[in-house]
């Protein structure tokens, strides 16, 4: 795992995770990050310094059990999505937009938006959320 700094477009400072150096570009492209404070889409690396092997570390890695704990309660969130919402594709910020005016059935659902459309939604007020990534598959992990 690799892990970046992470600062988005206000100013809101975070870290992220990722299973290679490369994805954060892809999902940065793919419109899958956020700001977990303001929803921002604008999200970049901040610079850091190498983390150099050494005798002292100041803070510890997760351990293995924890972070199998987290792991699982995502995938939890993530199936419960899938299996109890509605699935509206590419519609996801019109179908949005149109629950919360009160022009479409108030229920669960989840898609696809570009982060401009995801922008324009938290600042009109709709209450959107990332779905957590689907886990690395076994053969993908290091």
């Amino acid at each position: 795992m690799i892990r970046y700094a992470l600062v988005c477009d206000q100013d809101h400072e975070f870290e992220g995770w990722f299973g290679a150096s490369g994805d954060f570009d892809d999902q940065k492209a793919r419109g899958l990050l956020s700001c977990p404070v303001c929803e921002s889409a604008e999200v970049r690396k901040q610079i850091m310094a190498p983390a150099v092997a050494g005798t002292k570390r100041n803070t510890p890695d997760l351990p293995p059990k924890a972070r199998a704990v987290m792991m699982e309660a995502l995938s939890k969130v993530r199936r419960h999505v899938e299996e109890n919402f509605d699935n509206v594709g590419d519609a996801f910020a019109a179908e949005a937009r149109a629950i919360h005016e009160g022009r479409s059935e108030d229920r669960g659902i989840y898609g696809q938006a570009t982060p401009a459309e995801v922008k324009a939604l938290v600042a009109d007020g709709v209450p959107v959320a990332p779905l957590p990534p689907d886990p690395p598959k076994k053969t993908e992990v290091n």
